[in-house]
């Protein structure tokens, strides 16, 4: 990532973002749930605060922490031999404050 070696480059500020990865195997090597479950593997070993869901993983994290996990799980996706992917991301970034998936969905969560 030449752009972060700039002198230009300003790093995102550090708090928490939200954000999905869906990876979208189009090969036919092996069943694609495979290569999702290598990359969910990847997720989990990277320490990150994640969800698992049966669409897609939500990662929570500074900005830099989950655009470096999203960076590993498609550089091992490289390393392995997948030779085709799509990766759908979703970021969610508050400039003033933390944005978490728990704050998102709390209302859904109250007793009735």
């Amino acid at each position: 990532m030449q752009w972060l070696k700039s002198s230009n480059y300003k790093a995102m500020h550090n708090y928490l973002v939200n954000a999905s990865i869906q990876i979208l195997p189009i090969i036919t090597d092996k069943h694609p749930y495979e290569w999702v479950d290598e990359a969910i593997a990847v997720i989990q070993q990277s320490g990150i605060k994640h969800e698992v869901g049966p669409f897609a993983t939500v990662l929570e994290g500074t900005y830099e922490e989950v655009m470096a996990v999203i960076h590993q799980v498609n550089e091992y996706l490289f390393s392995k031999g997948c030779s085709e992917w799509i990766s759908n991301i979703q970021v969610q970034i508050r400039t003033a404050g933390d944005i978490t998936g728990d704050e998102k969905i709390a209302k859904f969560n109250m007793p009735q």
